[in-house]
């Protein structure tokens, strides 16, 4: 098959999505499958550009200057569309076109898709309403999510109108942001989710097309061979890691005000960067915890530093709809600890710690209670070690390819 993926996160930027699109390239493309990967991102030298192009990943035109540092963003759809039948008419022969966001080279994919009557497969990552919300400054929130569901409803059918509610669009800006969700995902032929539970939210408020269930998976090339099982002795310091983002839907802060009220027998060591970076940092100094912040650095770099650890966490609460911090932890045999039930469905029963609510107070009892059991660190670990070779990507990548099959037929 010929694959073209489409997304406007993926160059120049690190993240869950960024992790998927390059796992699912490479096992597609080592069972001798064709795969593009077009997307925006920040300008580059026509040498960059070219070793680029060597690995079938393509630059689409890009503002060189909107947003810059903190996104990449396309041009407009319409210059994306001609840019890529000019430059790669190859594409018109392609089996799938696979989209993976909701902006301007991913609206392009659609569209262009549409065109050439080549199937449509739609991957819904996240949470687009919660991470406007917190990108975005209270006050403006609502005129943003009008803005960027304008934008939108210019270049797809915008067939669907959320109204606020008591569920998950409780703001204007949310309903917003669900309204232009569902309309994207609508417009695919077939559409993928990473967990049952963002499947039912996105039915809930109005997706018609079927939607399939493909967890993200965990790269063959890099997964460790036999990784011990974690254990915590009596006197040992509990080693925690931080690999997500430092920003506010991955609720940096609360756990850090946690930590407040933790015993002190337990390392901290932060892994990303974000909005909330400088104030962690602030806050970490002013309240004599022990965390180090190491910023952003690449996964191959962070591997080992996995493998050391007694505890992965993922703090975020009605955000993620999967979590690859939770599966680069099973890989490693590490056990995890979060506060959204909704992450049960990612790990295997007995891997993980879950505090009742995501408050700092019940965050605190939940590690004070593993510092007062370590024994159950190995417990947890030898539950990970068991089933991790189910998150490869080589096993789960057969699912995906069934499901293309089942488009094109």
């Amino acid at each position: 098959m010929k694959v073209a993926f489409f997304s406007d996160c993926y160059l120049d930027l690190t993240g869950g999505i960024v992790s998927s699109i390059n796992a699912q390239k490479t096992a597609l493309e080592e069972l001798g499958h064709t795969v593009y990967v077009f997307s925006t991102g920040y300008p580059k030298s026509k040498k960059d550009l070219q070793k680029l192009a060597q690995k079938n990943i393509f630059q689409v035109p890009s503002c060189k200057l909107f947003f810059y540092k903190l996104a990449p963003i396309s041009r407009r759809p319409r210059i994306v569309e001609r840019w890529l039948l000019k430059k790669h008419p190859e594409i018109k022969d392609f089996d799938i076109f696979y989209i993976h966001y909701e902006s301007g080279c991913s609206i392009a994919g659609l569209r262009l898709g549409k065109q050439l009557k080549i199937p449509i497969v739609q991957v819904m990552h996240g949470r687009e309403d919660i991470g406007e919300t917190n990108i975005i400054p209270f006050g403006f929130r609502t005129v943003v999510a009008k803005a960027l569901n304008l934008f939108h409803s210019l270049y797809l059918p915008h067939t669907i109108k959320i109204k606020r509610d008591n569920y998950l669009a409780n703001s204007l800006a949310k309903a917003e942001m669900w309204t232009l969700m569902i309309n994207h995902a609508n417009y695919a032929d077939l559409v993928i989710t990473p967990s049952k539970h963002f499947r039912d939210k996105l039915v809930h408020y109005g997706v018609t097309k079927k939607i399939q269930v493909f967890p993200n998976g965990f790269p063959d090339d890099k997964f460790p061979l036999n990784p011990p099982t974690k254990e915590l002795g009596q006197d040992e310091i509990l080693k925690i890691i931080w690999h997500s983002r430092v920003s506010a839907e991955k609720r940096m802060m609360p756990f850090l005000q946690a930590l407040t009220k933790v015993d002190n027998r337990y390392r901290l060591d932060v892994y990303g960067g974000g909005g909330d970076f400088s104030r962690a940092k602030r806050f970490s100094r002013k309240h004599d915890l022990n965390v180090v912040f190491h910023g952003n650095i690449k996964f191959s770099s962070l591997a080992h530093v996995i493998a050391k650890s007694h505890l992965d966490v993922l703090v975020s609460y009605n955000f993620d709809t999967f979590g690859m911090t939770l599966i680069e932890a099973e890989a490693y045999g590490v056990p995890v600890f979060f506060c959204d039930p909704d992450m049960q469905e990612v790990v295997p029963k007995g891997s993980f710690i879950m505090s009742i609510d995501p408050s700092p107070d019940k965050m605190a009892e939940a590690l004070n209670d593993l510092l007062d059991h370590p024994e159950k660190i190995k417990q947890m670990s030898e539950v990970m070690l068991k089933n991790r070779e189910r998150v490869l990507i080589s096993h789960r990548i057969k699912v995906l390819i069934q499901y293309f099959h089942e488009i094109l037929s």
